[in-house]
């Protein structure tokens, strides 16, 4: 299985629980998921990263070092068709230009799973299945394209992260 990133798994671990400085052996152990090929980032996914962070921010130093760029970042182009697929079937297909918008990146992260059964989104977002339309939330869209959705701690538990963890 190889779980694909949402930048929200980043940015809400060194935000909260996972300090770089603080818990550097949980950026350790993704960075060696990532060296295996069992966790990446899309392209889409790393930009936003990114572009939501401030210099001297410790995640943007970490995510920008060669090293964990070439082991993180999904080494793929996205299927358009794909990604159109999503959005219409994801989302709706009558979709405006601003709704289009505020959906974001999303839809990429969602057809680069959607293309290969052995992937998984692993996002903080939760199913919100009231919300219609752009405001759909990652989980409840990969629901009903059959996608499937873990949530950051799912990932731990199935990659065996724990603090202490070495990679010998």
């Amino acid at each position: 299985m190889l779980y694909l990133l949402d930048a929200n798994i980043l940015i809400t671990a060194a935000n909260t629980y996972y300090d770089i400085s603080r818990v550097p052996e949980f950026w350790g152990w993704l960075h060696y998921q990532a060296t295996a090929g069992r966790v990446k980032v899309p392209i889409e996914m790393y930009e936003e990263v990114l572009e939501g962070r401030q210099q001297d921010d410790e995640l943007l130093d970490w995510v920008k070092r060669d090293k964990h760029r070439e082991a993180l970042v999904l080494n793929e182009t996205p299927n358009p068709e794909l990604v159109r697929r999503v959005v219409a079937e994801g989302y709706a297909n009558d979709l405006t230009d601003d709704e289009i918008e505020s959906i974001g990146r999303d839809p990429f992260l969602i057809a680069y799973a959607f293309e290969n059964a052995e992937r998984c989104i692993v996002t903080t977002e939760v199913s919100k299945p009231s919300r219609q339309r752009h405001n759909r939330h990652v989980p409840d869209v990969c629901k009903s394209l059959k996608v499937s959705c873990y949530g950051p701690w799912q990932l731990n538990r199935k990659l065996g992260f724990k603090t202490g963890w070495s990679q010998e």
